[in-house]
């Protein structure tokens, strides 16, 4: 059995509270991924759980994240990040296939805000998409390690999860920031991704939902050992 599909769970005060907050059913034969209605249960003790999302993608969640394998332009959340470049006016990867779904409207509304610097985060509309607003967040390209790569990365995630708080927003999709054309490296990436995200879960009480959004499956097992290894 892979290690990311054990049942695990973050625990605050009993297990039996712990398992109503979760949406889990003690019949259910399984564990489910967090409901998005439901606000996880977070404390002293972290734990992972595996299941399948509604739609039947793989996923897991420690409490804070869910981790799921699928494609971020069908995420039904408040808002999904993009991850995009300067001129906010569409690209490849994860860029392109936002931009493909939401429709012309987006890149008429990119046009508009004037581009975004690396680190910094923009919001538009969702327009065609199923999220009603997309985050646009510049990450950084690897160059080594030296040119300040990590703060710029923590930064994309941090800017984005402060927008969504200053709108209220309580559900948010995040793409895997700078690991594809980028070149950042996939697990040096995801730490950085996974420390920010749980801050900011600790920070903004409105924030129910937070899924990083794998488009392959390196990804996903890289975020999953991440999320385990990360564990109080």
């Amino acid at each position: 059995m892979p290690f990311w599909s054990r049942a695990w769970r973050r625990v605050e005060h009993v297990v039996s509270c712990a398992a109503i907050a979760h949406g889990r059913h003690p019949d259910a034969g399984g564990t489910t991924v967090l409901p998005d209605t439901a606000k996880p249960v977070r404390g002293c003790h972290a734990e992972l759980v595996g299941g399948k999302s509604s739609e039947g993608q793989v996923a897991v969640s420690d409490g804070y994240i869910d981790l799921v394998r699928g494609d971020i332009t069908r995420e039904r959340v408040d808002a999904i990040v993009n991850a995009a470049n300067p001129s906010l006016l569409g690209g490849g990867g994860v860029d392109g296939a936002i931009h493909r779904v939401a429709g012309p409207e987006l890149l008429e509304a990119c046009r508009a805000s004037g581009g975004c610097p690396p680190g910094e985060a923009r919001v538009t509309p969702g327009f065609h998409l199923p999220a009603r607003f997309v985050i646009h967040t510049v990450g950084p390209i690897w160059n080594g390690g030296c040119n300040g790569e990590d703060e710029i990365l923590a930064n994309c995630y941090r800017n984005s999860t402060r927008l969504a708080k200053s709108m209220s927003l309580v559900s948010l999709a995040f793409p895997s920031i700078s690991t594809g054309a980028h070149g950042f490296p996939l697990v040096r990436a995801s730490r950085i991704a996974v420390r920010e995200l749980r801050d900011a879960v600790d920070r903004d009480d409105n924030l129910i939902t937070i899924r990083v959004i794998c488009f392959d499956d390196d990804t996903f097992r890289a975020y999953a050992r991440t999320m385990e290894d990360l564990l109080d």
